[in-house]
């Protein structure tokens, strides 16, 4: 009884800490990862995302980024049911979503996404420009799927970016994540085997990251000193799990300082299982690396809080939903500063409030065959 007790002391403790992003105060080290849903028809979103949001914030989340919402620029993404940041219906919809959030205790910010060479599967287009990157060339390798970007598309997209997040100060948010992960289009210009260009925006990891330092830079502009900006980055891709951007520290910290230097507050680092270490020689996550390669304040993220395969591999049998032992140690020693939670969050909207009162009993574990039904 004594060890439960103390390792409820010692998780509400460390999670529990109040941490600044630029001029936010976030309550807690409880960050909601974004997560996909396609919940809002004409990329409105209604009541339920308000009342989907809201209730994880009421119930401790201390920061939550927004599922991927679409900048307004045609070739940004296809489904009609993934949520729009343009458009006076859709802003209306994000503000209610933002005051709800505050009225619970959280705070929130929208995540910017392009999917880029991405085409969404099985969901009816609201949109059919043609697919745009860097190259006209997929994660996969397929050519001739796309075009790539002229001189006025790059102008476009990034105005489109530095536009919603101009709207999201102006409607109440807390501050943006801009998506350069995953295998999207801002990924899309990091990645050497997606981005074959010659101009100024290709070559090599410093000429790759223009893009996305551009769009950081514009966004910078258009925004309030203060107001936090986050970017989300991650190695993998949603087609290529293995997908390395950077095969050494030295690589990361060329691609990471140019996107700090242009304005980047915090960054998002995206991995699939977080206690695994990133390059040899060091037990640091790539949350950790970038916090040492940057100095800025960062995210982890990557299966916290998951039973089952996940953490099989990394304990050597059944860990309990609870067991956020190792995750704890990182964060004391300040490996990295903030811990995204998604699926297990999705699953359990107390989540946050169980782990950080020690009901760990209490947890739901994640169950795939219920997404459509959770709210």
């Amino acid at each position: 009884m004594t060890s439960i007790v103390s390792d409820a002391s010692r998780t509400a403790r460390l999670l529990s800490r109040p941490i600044t992003l630029n001029g936010l105060t976030v309550p807690n080290r409880i960050v909601m990862a974004p997560m996909t849903r396609m919940f809002s028809p004409g990329g409105i979103p209604g009541d339920d995302v308000r009342s989907y949001y809201a209730r994880r914030a009421a119930a401790g989340v201390g920061l939550i980024v927004t599922e991927g919402t679409y900048v307004g620029h045609e070739s940004a993404g296809q489904s009609d049911r993934v949520p729009r940041f343009h458009g006076e219906e859709q802003l209306a919809g994000w503000a209610r979503v933002a005051a709800d959030v505050h009225a619970a205790g959280g705070t929130i910010v929208p995540q910017l996404w392009h999917i880029g060479m991405v085409r969404n599967q099985g969901e009816p287009p609201f949109a059919d420009a043609p697919a745009v990157g860097p190259s006209g060339i997929r994660v996969d390798g397929t050519e001739g799927t796309g075009k790539a970007m002229t001189a006025a598309d790059l102008d476009d997209i990034i105005g489109a970016f530095a536009e919603a997040a101009a709207a999201a100060e102006r409607i109440g948010f807390d501050g943006v994540e801009l998506h350069g992960a995953h295998g999207y289009l801002l990924d899309q210009f990091l990645w050497e085997r997606t981005n074959r260009r010659t101009d100024s925006y290709g070559g090599d990891s410093v000429s790759r990251t223009k893009f996305a330092a551009d769009i950081v830079a514009a966004v910078r502009a258009v925004v309030s000193p203060t107001f936090p900006i986050i970017f989300r980055y991650s190695q993998w891709k949603q087609e290529a799990y293995s997908a390395r951007l950077a095969e050494t520290p030295q690589q990361l910290e060329a691609i990471l300082s140019p996107l700090a230097a242009a304005g980047v507050d915090a960054f998002h680092a995206s991995t699939r299982r977080y206690w695994l270490p990133e390059f040899a020689d060091s037990d640091l996550n790539l949350a950790g690396w970038t916090k040492k390669l940057t100095g800025k304040t960062t995210i982890t993220v990557g299966s916290v809080g998951l039973d089952g395969d996940f953490l099989r591999a990394f304990t050597g049998e059944g860990a309990p939903l609870g067991n956020l032992e190792n995750l704890l140690d990182r964060l004391e020693r300040d490996e990295f500063d903030l811990v995204a939670v998604g699926r297990a969050l999705l699953q359990d909207p107390e989540w946050a409030a169980k782990v950080l009162a020690g009901r760990t009993a209490d947890l739901e574990p994640y169950n795939p065959a219920a997404l459509k039904t959770l709210s």
